[in-house]
């Protein structure tokens, strides 16, 4: 399984989960390789089998060059996770510039494309490939579209879910799932990124089960779409939201 964005939140995880359930683990990381290999670290300390792997996948030559590496150190690709994706500060669409919008949808939208793409070329058995999964990590965002704050980054999930429905009946016919988790209020440091560190507290009372999630809950449903047992499921998009 490759996770891209693993080093934290609920691609680490994701990560931890994955190893649990016997898949042998890709950790991509951007910048953090300290992060990444303590994931890796805290994976082998318990029997498992992981590698981290620098890349950005907001760029097509990174991501290519890293399944290439992932292809020679771990082997047969099954399972790809599109989970690494950026906000940006919260602001008014009237403020946002085209940098942002670039910056925005190539790390959370082209990079997904792509990287579905290179797992397609090992997964199809058009390719030589036995089949697989793959998970987007999406946003509640693309449903509500996060007004005054994200609409930018609720348009690139927007897409995100857009691909999962879409690519689902493309590749159902070669043995090959596509679905998303669409996770919402959960504890990780993305709203540092938008300026609010502790935005779950100031909004936890609007959601129905008043409190923030926890990214293993998040990793709970992604392992779920992306083993066995969800093998009648494609073209799926997984709430963990707390009831919003």
């Amino acid at each position: 399984m490759l996770i891209t964005g693993a080093s934290r939140g609920i691609g680490a995880a994701t990560a931890l989960l994955a190893a649990e359930k016997g898949f042998a683990v890709a950790v991509n990381y951007h910048r953090n390789r300290e992060a990444a290999e303590a994931v890796v670290n805290e994976i082998r300390s318990k029997g498992g089998q992981a590698s981290a792997f620098q890349a950005d996948v907001s760029r097509e030559d990174a991501i290519i060059r890293l399944f290439e590496e992932v292809d020679a150190g771990l082997g047969k690709l099954t399972s790809l996770i599109n989970n690494a994706g950026i906000l940006e500060p919260q602001c008014r669409l009237e403020n946002v510039t085209w940098q942002r919008l670039q910056r925005v949808f190539e790390a959370n939208t082209l990079g997904t494309f792509i990287c579905c793409r290179e797992a397609i070329k090992r997964m199809s058995p058009r390719y030589g490939g036995n089949g697989g999964t793959i998970v987007n990590v999406s946003s509640i965002a693309a449903r509500t579209g996060a007004p005054f704050e994200y609409i930018d980054y609720a348009a690139s999930k927007g897409a995100v879910n857009s691909l999962t429905m879409g690519l689902a009946k493309e590749l159902a016919e070669e043995n090959i799932r596509v679905n998303a988790v669409c996770p919402a209020f959960i504890h990780t440091d993305i709203h540092a990124s938008g300026g609010e560190p502790d935005r779950i507290e100031r909004i936890k009372e609007t959601i129905p089960l008043k409190r923030g999630g926890l990214a293993s809950e998040v990793a709970e449903a992604v392992l779920w779409l992306a083993g066995d047992q969800s093998s009648y499921s494609t073209g799926i998009l997984i709430d963990v939201t707390g009831g919003r």
